[in-house]
C-alpha cells in the first residue's frame, strides 16, 4: 500500500508541475504557455538604445510610441546565411502585404541585430539586400550589451555563440503596440497571423461611438 500512495503522490506532483507548464492543460510547451501569457498579459519593452541604419541612436520604446504604429519585430544577425535569410524573406513577403493591402500607416516591420558587429553600414547594406522599403521596414542593432540582453529576454529569444564568429538562436514574429507592449508572439512559418494580428491591434478604437 505504502508505495501505491508514494506512486499517486509522484504522479499528482508531475501533474501540478504539468498542469503549471502548460498554462493548465491547454498548450503543450513551456514556450506556447510563455506566448499565451504573453497575449494574455502583454509585456512592456525595457528602456534599451539602438543604431540604426543611418547613424542615429534611438531609444526603442519611446522610438515605439512616438511612431504610433504597430510593429512587427524579429532579431537577426546581417552575417547569418540561414535562418535569418529565411527570415528576412519572409519579412519580406510581409512588407509586399503590407503595402498591397495600404497598411504601411498602420503597421510597420522592425528586424534587430544582436551581434554587437553590426553597425549602421551594415545595416544599410543589409536592408538594400533585403529590398527594405525604409518607410516600412527599419533595421536596428543593439548599442549597449547589457540592455540587448534584458531585451531579447523580454522577446524569448535565446543567443549562443557559435563556432566562426555565428550564432544558434531562435526566430519568431513578435506584435508590439504603440505603447511599447509585447502583445503577440508567432512561429515563422505564421506570418499571416501576425500580420492578422498587428491589423486587428492597430484598428482605431470603437470606444464611445453610437
Amino acid at each position: 500500500m505504502r508505495w501505491i500512495l508514494a506512486l499517486a503522490l509522484a504522479l499528482a506532483a508531475g501533474l501540478g508541475s504539468l498542469y503549471g507548464l502548460t498554462g493548465g492543460f491547454t498548450v503543450l510547451t513551456a514556450e506556447a504557455a510563455r506566448r499565451q501569457d504573453v497575449a494574455r498579459h502583454p509585456r512592456a519593452i525595457p528602456s534599451a538604445e539602438v543604431l540604426a541604419g543611418d547613424g542615429r541612436v534611438l531609444g526603442l520604446d519611446q522610438d515605439l510610441r512616438r511612431d504610433g504604429r504597430v510593429a512587427i519585430i524579429n532579431f537577426f544577425y546581417t552575417r547569418c546565411l540561414a535562418l535569418c535569410l529565411a527570415q528576412g524573406s519572409l519579412t519580406e513577403r510581409l512588407q509586399q502585404a503590407i503595402e498591397a493591402q495600404g497598411l504601411q500607416d498602420r503597421i510597420r516591420l522592425i528586424s534587430i541585430s544582436f551581434d554587437p558587429r553590426d553597425q549602421a553600414p551594415d545595416l544599410a547594406r543589409y536592408a538594400v539586400r533585403m529590398g527594405a522599403d525604409p518607410d516600412v521596414w527599419q533595421f536596428l542593432s543593439f548599442a549597449r550589451p547589457a540592455q540587448r540582453d534584458a531585451a531579447l529576454g523580454v522577446f524569448g529569444i535565446t543567443v549562443v555563440p557559435a563556432p566562426l564568429g555565428e550564432f544558434e538562436h531562435n526566430a519568431a514574429f513578435h506584435v508590439v503596440t504603440p505603447d511599447g507592449r509585447l502583445a503577440r508572439v508567432f512561429d515563422l512559418d505564421d506570418p499571416g497571423l501576425a500580420l492578422s494580428a498587428a491589423e486587428s491591434l492597430s484598428a482605431p478604437s470603437t470606444k464611445g461611438a453610437p
